[in-house]
């Protein structure tokens, strides 16, 4: 995949899917913006042109220092609460729309007229497995999601003509630092490796080399689509 003077911006870039996907693109030689509420050491490392931005608050000018012309935009910011619905605080499910769905909706229309000024730009967002496969104490984090995948279809659809590719890409567990009190004992891990058809949890990897595709020009004819990385959860039994 052919990354060379291609600007990309990574929302979320600090840990997890974000962190492996900005170690991936580094080594494909783009030029790497990051942005996250703090700069981990790991990221530190890497010598990324970093923004700090949280995307629940207003982001003003925040993203003003971004170069004219942006290849890509991946937003990679989630958030894992899981308990009964009765359990649920309105206020969180107002948090996890804020998160997952506005602090995209903000990044992206901060960034859409460098989008349109690349010629062939790409986007990836981060939807579930949960919003489209009915699990038990998902209830927020599927609502937020959900409205993700509505998001991703519309921009699809209004930027074709811009030549503007809208992806999401939807996980099931994966093991990352969000997900960690769903793995923190040998007995945890296994019953999540187990519950998908190929007996394992997903890696940070999984996912970081689906968005590098995403992203590349061999993708040039995927858009507004929503591509399971799951390990076939989604869909077999």
């Amino acid at each position: 995949m052919e990354f060379a003077n291609k600007n990309i911006l990574l929302v979320g870039a600090s840990s997890g899917i974000g962190l492996a996907t900005t170690q991936l693109l580094q080594k494909l030689n783009c030029n790497l913006y990051t942005a996250s509420r703090y700069l981990s050491p790991e990221l530190a490392e890497l010598g990324t042109t970093f923004v700090e931005l949280d995307a629940t608050q207003p982001i003003g000018a925040a993203l003003d220092g971004l170069p004219d012309e942006l290849h890509g935009v991946v937003y990679c910011p989630g958030s894992i609460k899981l308990r009964p619905f009765e359990r649920i605080p309105v206020d969180d499910f107002r948090a996890d729309f804020e998160l997952n769905v506005l602090g995209a909706v903000q990044v992206l229309q901060a960034t859409m007229k460098r989008l349109k000024k690349a010629n062939g730009a790409s986007v990836v967002l981060f939807s579930t497995v949960a919003a489209d496969t009915g699990m038990s104490f998902h209830a927020s984090i599927a609502t937020a999601k959900a409205a993700l995948e509505g998001l991703t279809r519309a921009l699809a659809a209004e930027y074709a003509a811009s030549n503007i590719r809208v992806n999401a890409v939807a996980p099931s567990l994966t093991d990352t630092p969000l997900a960690a009190a769903l793995l923190n004992t040998p007995e945890k891990a296994e019953a999540g490796a187990k519950r998908h058809p190929l007996q394992r949890i997903g890696q940070p990897q999984d996912l970081a080399y689906m968005t590098s595709f995403l992203l590349s020009d061999h993708s040039s004819f995927i858009t507004g689509q929503v591509m399971p990385v799951d390990g076939g959860m989604g869909r077999l039994k």
